[in-house]
Formats: C-alpha cells, sequence, structure tokens
C-alpha cells in the first residue's frame, strides 16, 4: 500500500519528527549488562551464579580448621522478551518523498522497541525486597501539606523529607554502595525536587556529557544520581494527572539485563514494488540483588 500522506503538491525538505520520551530504565545509570555477551537469540537462558558469604571463625593457634561448602544459590536470567518491526516503503514514495524516508523510519522503528523494553524493566520494581518499600498502592505516602496565604499546598521540600531521604536510609541500612546510586522520578516529582536546596542540577555540575542529559539526568540530590522518565509506573492511576506513583531508587547492581538485535535487514519484496525492513529484538531483565533497590508509592498532589 502506497504512503499517500507523502504525496502532496509540494514537497517539504523536512520530515516532521515525532515526540519522543526520554529512556532511563535501560541505561547503564540503572541496570548493569554484565551477561549480555552470553545472550545469541530469544529464549536463552543465563545461568547466574550466586554464593553466600563464608562464615568467619574464632581461631586458635593449633586448633582444627574446618573447610565449609558454600552453596550455590543460583539465578536465571531468562530472554524471555522479543520484538519485531516490519514495514515496506513503495517506490514511488521513495522517489516523490523529500528527505531520507528510510532513515527516519528505520531510527523511529528502533525507538519503539527501546521505549518497549524500557517499559519492561520500569515493571521490575514490585520484585524488591519486601523491606525495601514505602507505602503501598492502597495507602500512599502523601506528603504533608502546609498554608500558602490561606490554601493548602504541597511544599516541594515534602517530598524530600519523605521520599528521598528514607530511600536513601534503606540503601545505607543495606550496605549498597553510595557511588553511583540512581533516583528515577516522573516530571511532577523533579518539578518538586528542583525546588528544594538540596538539588544540584545538572545545569550546576561540570564535566557532565550531554548524552547524559539525553538520558533523563536531571542532577543529584542526597548522593542519588536524579533521572526522569515519564516511563515511570503509576500502579494506581487518579483524574487530571493524579494518582499513586512508584518512585524507584537503587544502584546499577539490583537489576541485570541483557539485550541483542539478531536480525535486521532490508528485502525487495516480492508481491509489491517495494523494499521491506525488518528487525528483531529480544531482551531480558531481572531483579538480582533485591536489596539493592527501593521502591515508595507515592501520591501526587493536586496541582503539579
Amino acid at each position: 500500500m502506497s504512503f499517500v500522506n507523502f504525496i502532496p503538491a509540494i514537497w517539504s525538505k523536512v520530515i516532521l519528527a515525532a515526540l519522543q520520551k526520554k529512556l532511563v530504565y535501560g541505561s547503564p545509570m540503572v541496570v548493569n549488562s554484565d551477561y549480555e555477551g552470553e545472550i545469541s537469540g530469544p529464549g536463552n537462558t543465563v545461568h547466574i551464579t550466586q554464593f553466600g558469604d563464608p562464615t568467619v571463625s574464632d581461631y586458635k593457634p593449633g586448633g582444627t580448621i574446618t573447610y565449609e561448602q558454600l552453596s550455590d544459590a543460583g539465578l536465571t536470567l531468562l530472554i524471555d522478551q522479543a520484538k519485531s518491526f516490519s514495514f515496506a516503503i513503495d517506490d514511488v514514495d521513495r522517489r516523490q518523498a523529500a528527505g531520507d524516508m528510510q532513515a527516519y523510519l528505520e531510527s523511529r522503528a528502533a525507538y519503539r522497541l527501546a521505549d518497549a523494553a524500557d517499559q519492561y524493566i520500569a515493571s521490575k520494581y514490585t520484585q524488591v525486597a519486601a523491606g525495601n518499600v514505602l507505602g503501598s498502592t492502597g495507602a500512599p505516602l502523601t506528603p504533608l501539606p502546609y498554608a500558602i496565604g490561606g490554601s493548602s499546598t504541597w511544599h516541594p521540600a515534602d517530598f524530600y523529607t519523605q521520599v528521598t531521604e528514607p530511600l536513601k536510609v534503606i540503601l545505607d541500612q543495606n550496605n549498597v554502595p553510595d557511588d553511583d546510586r540512581y533516583l528515577i522520578v516522573p516530571p511532577w516529582a523533579e518539578s518538586l525536587l528542583s525546588q528544594t536546596q538540596a538539588f544540584v542540577s545538572v545545569t550546576d555540575m561540570q564535566g557532565q556529557p550531554s548524552e547524559t542529559f539525553q538520558r533523563g539526568f536531571m542532577g543529584q540530590v542526597s548522593n542519588f544520581n536524579v533521572l526522569k522518565s515519564n516511563n515511570a509506573p503509576q500502579p494506581v492511576a487518579g483524574g487530571a494527572g493524579t494518582g499513586v506513583w512508584a518512585i524507584q531508587a537503587g544502584h546499577p547492581m539490583g537489576i541485570t539485563y541483557g539485550e541483542q538485535i539478531t536480525e535486521t535487514e532490508a528485502l525487495r519484496l516480492q508481491t509489491t514494488i517495494a523494499d521491506g525492513v525488518r528487525g528483531l529484538h529480544v531482551y531480558g531483565a531481572k531483579m538480582v540483588r533485591p536489596d539493592a533497590t527501593a521502591v515508595a508509592y507515592v501520591q501526587r498532589p493536586t496541582g503539579i
């Protein structure tokens, strides 16, 4: 079928690009890819060896040492997600359209694959350790209101004191490394954090590569790298943008992610005068360290 929308009387030299979200959950700031090299196709299972810490015992000179048999609490990373794209570009449309239509469509297809994977990784927040959860979908954290000019509203600092800091304490108590911690928030929460004195904007930081900002990196607070994402889960939707949101904090050691584009190819179609382009993306993710990730269920305030 011809792309009839690409056949106006006068052709523009610019293809109107679609708007897109910043993809965060699959970035190296959030997940590790330690086992990615072992993936070759969909259905693969990557076995991860996981030993507990050796026991430390008292020692007396001349005493007998007992050698502990360590047990392997192995984990498996199942590459069970597979997404594909395929589209045809008619020869007539290709010749009449201004701009590189095929390159644009391939870029959009790649973005849509990445967005699907990003949302899939975001869904792993439900696998955190039970003791690492603040609030619940039925009883979310609700930062206390305060009065301005006789009206009740939320103070931006409430999110910092009641959400950010408690998440930090959970990770501290679990001995999660201080370096490279992240905090993923939806846009409304980033707006609240940016109004607090504890927040250091990315524009105030030196030496940050531009590609990092493109991945949603907004700045730092409480030793967290703050990332903004429209893929932040909303387990309980509300009217006019309200509802309950899952705010995730952690360290990249917590979630492992593996992906591979196993096929990307262009071919001449047999039943029409057109080229076809298709691709396949296989991936999987697992919460390998549930104690290295924490989640807070937070009620979004009205008015922001």
